[in-house]
């Protein structure tokens, strides 16, 4: 399965990792569809195990209203077996507002995450961390 959204995201299942390109900020409108295509994309592993690997592209900080929905997808993706998450930023000069974001959004969740600003590093560590779970 894979979905491509206006050159602003990406969602492609490989194996039991779920691989996600965002590209700059979203809009309210792509944030929406962004939501909808992953409740569908999460569907796919039928409740098993599984990890997310994002990377984040440019300066993608969230607005309240986004940060929330992303609580809330996230929760979302739990109930559907998510074990942990290998969230990467790339080309951002507002890195530390992300990282703060996105472990507000984890924790909230009670998600196993990391943070990487490569994608292989980030890719071998969810390997790993499936491999034994």
């Amino acid at each position: 399965m894979e979905t491509i959204v206006e050159d602003k995201y990406s969602i492609a299942s490989k194996s039991n990792i779920l691989q996600v390109e965002a590209f700059g900020p979203f809009n309210d409108k792509v944030t929406e569809k962004y939501i909808e295509d992953m409740y569908g994309a999460c569907d796919q592993f039928l409740g098993k195990p599984w990890g997310l690997l994002i990377a984040f592209y440019g300066n993608s900080v969230f607005s309240p209203e986004a940060e929330e929905a992303l609580i809330k997808v996230n929760k979302y993706r739990v109930q559907k077996g998510l074990v942990a998450n290998a969230s990467v930023l790339i080309d951002s000069s507002t890195a530390d507002i992300q990282q703060l974001q996105l472990r507000r959004i984890y924790q909230a969740c009670n998600i196993t995450f990391y943070i990487f600003s490569d994608i292989n590093n980030a890719k071998s560590w969810l390997e790993q961390y499936l491999q034994y779970r």
